[in-house]
């Protein structure tokens, strides 16, 4: 009986196999196995982009932290009430669709966009907003260090916002105690990202390592100095965006390690290209070369705190050690410019009248003598571990700036940390001088002056722990104004006290170079280094 069941299958099995045969035989049959469809030939495109960078980020709440490698990764989980485009630093519709401001510049007021998740799936709306600016303002310099562009927090006499309402599910005002003329360019920077509130109070002082926002990206892991993986928002609000499947960041500190990274296919985008391999980028049919537009600052600071630092004549006579043009030639291949103030050339306010300190060893001696260190003095120099846009070789440039101080009988240790601790230790003044940069946030002189080198800025962004109540005055007018033309000025004056009293050796202003496959597109270098890749693909 079982046979017998088994031997109708088993005819019919050979009858298909003998139809086949005979098919594959007919002529019809050869012709339409030679015409594949194009999708059988054609390689698909790629889906998944690795961005190669100098070092891992220290967070991700942006936050709670100052430092680039960060946002570069928060800036595709989070979003802001506001975002720059995608060229420069003009103030776009984001989370807020429009927005109205009352003449006297005191009252914000925010039409949110609708139907938005978090990456959790809870709702974003006007009490969303209202709980991250409390959660921030209740805080402290330690905890939230960009908070203080705001004038310091609701327990300091400088804040600026009174009160932040919910007037409805999508509407949201902002209050301030004072004009404050940067104000919708801080709301769009990089920190400021909306969190779901579920996940902070969820994950408490872990949701740094937890992100959750209503950006293009979600987290998916992160592995310590090695990589972070984000995937696509299947359900993000702007409709066939984005185009990626998947961004992953990988560490690789060294960047001629990174560059051959990006040759042999391990990555496909990386940052800091080093002036001196440019040519190999260039002579690349399969790279293409990104030059983000210039709009920062690399210096070494000088703790005004620490003895003899706190001797505004030697800190004017390591200025005049320094042969910046020789260390743009060295290491910048001619694509930095020599640094003379705090902002660079390329934002308004700036002071070209100031006269930079030229490179006079024997004028860094006579004030040397004058500050009463005619033989000189020891001090510790820090040097970044990590390349930065501002400075691609810091190591390097360190060996330099420590033989040019010698010059002048001024014997400089050099010190290194990871970027991290050196950060942190920085910020909190153990550092006698220190190698740092900036790479603006908002395209305001502000973002620049008030948040490196202000009073308010001690603990935050100010790790000179540099003040001057004159300096200070003027940076709160220059913030009240409205009138640009006024606050340039202002800032002008700004420039002329930070010159003379020298907390900074400003060095250059760098043109960060960027490579990546030839096929990427849909990619542009923001100038605020945090970028974006909503709109990137590959062809």
């Amino acid at each position: 009986m079982k046979r017998r069941r088994l031997l109708a299958p088993l005819i019919l099995i050979l009858m298909l196999v003998l139809a086949a045969a005979l098919a594959g035989c007919s002529g019809t049959a050869k012709t339409d196995d030679t015409k594949k469809p194009a999708s059988d030939t054609a390689k698909p495109a790629k889906d998944t982009l690795v961005y190669g960078r100098s070092g891992d980020s220290t967070s991700l709440d942006p936050i709670t932290t100052t430092e680039g490698e960060a946002f570069k990764v928060t800036e595709n989980i989070y979003e802001r009430l506001l975002k720059y485009g995608d060229n420069d630093t003009t103030v776009q519709p984001a989370l807020a669709e429009k927005w109205d401001v009352s003449k006297d510049g005191l009252v914000y007021t925010f039409h949110l966009r609708k139907g938005v998740k978090f990456h959790d799936g809870t709702d974003f709306n006007a009490e969303a907003v209202v709980f991250n600016f409390d959660r921030w303002m209740n805080g402290d310099a330690d905890k939230f260090p960009y908070y203080t562009m705001f004038g310091g927090f609701k327990k300091d006499e400088g804040h600026v916002i009174k009160e932040v309402k919910a007037v409805d599910e999508n509407t949201v005002v902002f209050t301030l105690k004072r004009p404050q003329a940067p104000f919708l360019k801080n709301i769009a920077m990089a920190p400021f990202g909306i969190a779901s509130p579920d996940a902070v109070k969820k994950y408490g002082d872990k949701f740094r390592e937890h992100p959750v926002g209503t950006g293009p990206f979600k987290f998916v892991e992160w592995k310590a100095n090695d990589r972070i993986v984000l995937e696509k928002n299947e359900n993000y609000w702007m409709t066939g965006y984005p185009k990626l499947n998947k961004v992953i960041f990988k560490t690789i500190p060294d960047n001629s390690a990174r560059l051959n990274a990006l040759q042999t296919g391990e990555i496909d985008l990386m940052d800091g290209v080093n002036p001196s391999d440019l040519s190999k980028v260039e002579g690349d049919k399969n790279l293409q070369l990104f030059k983000r537009a210039s709009m920062n600052v690399g210096y070494v600071g000088m703790t005004v705190t620490r003895k003899p630092l706190d001797n505004k004549l030697v800190r004017q006579a390591l200025n005049y050690a320094v042969d910046k043009k020789a260390i743009i030639q060295a290491f910048y291949g001619g694509l930095a410019e020599p640094a003379k103030n705090p902002l660079p050339p390329t934002v308004e306010g700036y002071d070209n009248d100031i006269q930079e300190y030229p490179y006079n060893p024997e004028k860094a001696k006579e004030l040397l003598k004058q500050a009463g260190f005619p033989n000189g003095f020891s001090m510790d120099l820090w040097a970044m571990p990590v390349a930065r846009p501002y400075m691609p070789e810091g190591m390097k440039v360190a060996e330099v700036l420590q033989a040019s101080f010698a010059k002048i009988g001024v014997k400089a240790k050099i010190v290194t940390y990871d970027w991290a601790t050196y950060l942190e230790k920085a910020s909190k003044g153990e550092a006698d001088s220190f190698m740092l940069g900036w790479t603006g946030d908002n395209g305001d002189p502000d973002n620049f002056i008030y948040t490196l080198l202000d009073k308010d800025s001690i603990g935050g962004n100010n790790y000179t722990f540099y003040s001057n109540e004159k300096l200070h005055k003027i940076l709160i007018e220059a913030q009240t104004v409205t009138d640009q033309s006024k606050r340039n000025e202002l800032y002008k004056q700004a420039q002329e006290i930070i010159h003379d009293d020298a907390p900074w050796i400003p060095l250059v202003h760098s043109t960060p170079l960027m490579a990546g496959e030839s096929t990427i597109t849909g990619f542009t270098p923001h100038p605020t280094g945090t970028d974006l890749f909503t709109k990137t693909e590959f062809k």
